[in-house]
């Protein structure tokens, strides 16, 4: 809950990245809210209110998996809205001239993005942007598992890190002061 609400501000990219993750410790627990209390929120240096709130973000985050019918897999609604969000600003930036290192970052990161649906067979045609999160997703948990990434992969990764980066830099920079204006935004 603290992580998440840090994250969320400072970059929404690791954000959603956070909430998947938080997803399948859910699920590592079985859905068993005693047993996320003992293995993280008691271990958290805080005072017993923060603790509360914490104990209830888990509690809400448990029953809304549970009313989506994601125990198994997929994600939360709260997370595809905000790949619903990073979707629209990404088409918004590709369709508009005022944005070209962006649109040249996203081009230098297809090739990957085509690769990885090949190799992962995806027959849920994922978007661009939802392909990358997961390939994201995937290292992040092979090197928490302490498992060797190949050399390829990690080229693949390190470029589609920049350029979520710059995207989740421009959506900051969106909720601060909108980028696109009404009319932009109809006439695109």
């Amino acid at each position: 809950m603290i992580i998440a609400k840090q994250k969320r501000k400072e970059n929404i990219a690791e954000y959603l990245l956070y909430l998947w993750q938080v997803e399948d410790m859910i699920r590592a627990a079985k859905f068993d809210i005693e047993t996320i209390n003992s293995a993280i929120i008691e271990r958290c240096e805080t005072d017993n209110e923060t603790k509360a709130e914490m104990h209830d973000w888990y509690e809400s985050l448990i029953k809304m998996m549970e009313l989506e019918h994601i125990r198994e897999g997929g994600h939360l609604q709260i997370c595809k809205n905000v790949l619903i969000r990073l979707t629209d600003l990404h088409l918004q930036l590709l369709q508009s001239d005022k944005f070209p290192e962006y649109t040249a970052e996203f081009y230098r990161t297809l090739p990957f993005i085509v690769e990885l649906r090949a190799k992962s067979n995806d027959t849920d045609r994922a978007g661009e942007l939802e392909t990358c999160f997961n390939a994201l997703y995937g290292v992040l948990m092979l090197r928490l598992q302490g498992k060797a990434v190949t050399p390829g992969t990690e080229q693949a990764i390190q470029q589609i890190s920049r350029f979520i980066g710059m995207l989740a830099a421009y959506f900051k920079k969106d909720e601060l002061k909108p980028l696109f204006d009404d009319q932009e935004i109809e006439t695109t």
